[in-house]
């Protein structure tokens, strides 16, 4: 069997210490040279490795101090991942939800090659719709991949939202989000109670977590009811402008 590469296994042993809470926010990470002779590697191998969890959120490097354990923030290059509840209520809105599926069952090839599982293969699928003082505004399709958020069926989601349930036991290292205009099918457009010819905003979301795919979510909001904000910082770089 093939070894796991050196950089790997620096890896997997810093996102161990910050996951136990063994390392908390701004706790200085080992230096390059302190790993290298841990692991018994060279300095460029756990530079890399360090390299790595900074671009996954886990950890900040500061020229000429070190690394440190980063805050817990997620966010993608887009939009930050906002429980809907927190969403409505902060907008002034009485929050409820409506949970139409919530179930294991096997997944459909295309299901499976988005999670990047076996076809057929086990995973969790929940379906529901979330209410701003009693009109549905999202519609919430996912997929959830059962290794990385064990006992995602026995969550009461009338109490807690998914989104606080996932950010709970998983720890987020990367998003990705699609964002296009539709007319959902017929299925959808009955459960947000709209009409056939009222587009929807749909966003297609996938979550990672410790490298492996642990979500595919696809959330439907009626284009009279929803707004899509995003706020952006700006740098630049080499005559660039770049947003994050």
């Amino acid at each position: 069997m093939k070894k796991n590469p050196l950089y790997l296994k620096i890896k997997e042993h810093i996102v161990k210490k910050i996951d136990s809470g063994e390392w908390q926010v701004h706790h200085k990470i080992p230096s390059e040279n302190q790993l290298g002779r841990l692991f018994q590697t060279s300095r460029m191998t756990a530079n890399k490795a360090l390299r790595d969890l900074a671009q996954e959120g886990f950890i900040v490097r500061r020229q000429g101090q070190g690394s440190f354990v980063a805050p817990r923030r997620v966010q993608s290059a887009l939009l930050e991942i906002t429980p809907i509840d927190k969403e409505i209520r902060q907008g002034g809105g009485k929050y409820s939800c409506e949970v139409h599926l919530l179930c294991e069952e096997k997944a459909a090839p295309d299901i499976a090659k988005a999670l990047r599982l076996t076809p057929y293969q086990a995973i969790y699928h929940s379906i529901i719709i979330h209410k701003k003082d009693g009109i549905p505004i999202q519609l919430a399709d996912r997929y959830i991949n059962p290794k990385i958020a064990a006992g995602y069926l026995e969550q009461d989601f009338t109490q807690i939202t998914p989104t606080d349930f996932l950010l709970q036991v998983a720890s987020v290292s990367k998003v990705e989000h699609i964002v296009e205009a539709n007319i959902p099918p017929a299925w959808i457009r009955e459960l947000l109670s709209i009409n056939d010819a009222e587009p929807c905003l749909a966003l297609s979301r996938k979550t990672w977590s410790h490298g492996e795919i642990a979500t595919q979510s696809y959330f439907y909001y009626p284009g009279s009811r929803y707004k899509l904000l995003g706020t952006f910082t700006t740098s630049k770089q080499n005559g660039v402008i770049r947003v994050a």
